[in-house]
């Protein structure tokens, strides 16, 4: 999948959201988009995974389209799993959206690997685990073809929390969009494009 934002703005009910942003990603890419609080990461990743309707610019493909193929991961308020719910309830909830058969199997499965006890508030998971456990179920949806992580970096100042699940996505073959403050992006050894910019760098290529 490619997507291509162009001039992307998103304006509520008591003013913008988010100015106009531009940004292009294919799959095997991560591009690494980064502002400061209240420059609209949630409403810029709503229009990349076809949730919201852009108040301008475009995007392609079709909002349908990302909709069938985009996954928002972990997005505040919105796709983020309840803090106090059971890190075992959170897992079966993301596998029966994966259509995952065995899904008990699964949950203890995974939680095997992380090292985590089934009855755990799912804040208290440490980030990096949390990260990658969120990331990969969303790619396990049916025809998962672009992820949007959405702020990781609120729960861990550290990008090695994250940029290697990024980048093992788009070594699959997805496309990868994180959204971060401008903070984390100092710590990044790459350039991030800009929320509200248009002349963005090109995203890292997974086999970087």
């Amino acid at each position: 999948m490619e997507v291509m934002a162009e001039q992307v703005a998103v304006t509520g009910a008591h003013g913008p959201l988010l100015a106009p942003t531009s940004l292009r990603v294919r799959a095997g890419e991560v591009a690494v988009v980064a502002g400061e609080p209240n420059d609209g990461h949630t409403a810029f990743g709503l229009a990349l995974t076809g949730r919201i309707t852009p108040s301008g610019g475009t995007i392609s493909p079709t909002a349908a389209h990302l909709r069938e193929h985009a996954v928002l991961v972990d997005a505040p308020a919105v796709t983020a799993p309840e803090p106090n719910l059971r890190v075992a309830d959170v897992l079966a909830e993301e596998l029966a959206l994966s259509g995952a058969r065995f899904r008990r199997v699964r949950v203890t499965r995974l939680l095997d690997e992380h090292g985590l006890a089934p009855r755990t508030r799912f804040e208290d998971v440490a980030p990096a685990a949390r990260i990658a456990l969120l990331t990969g179920l969303a790619a396990e949806r049916p025809g998962a073809e672009l992820l949007v992580l959405d702020t990781p970096d609120r729960h861990t100042s550290d990008p090695e929390d994250w940029l290697p699940t990024a980048l093992a996505q788009a070594r699959e073959g997805r496309a990868v969009v994180v959204l971060c403050g401008t903070a984390t992006a100092l710590r990044l050894p790459l350039t991030p494009a800009r929320l509200g910019e248009s002349d963005q760098p090109a995203p890292l290529e997974s086999g970087l």
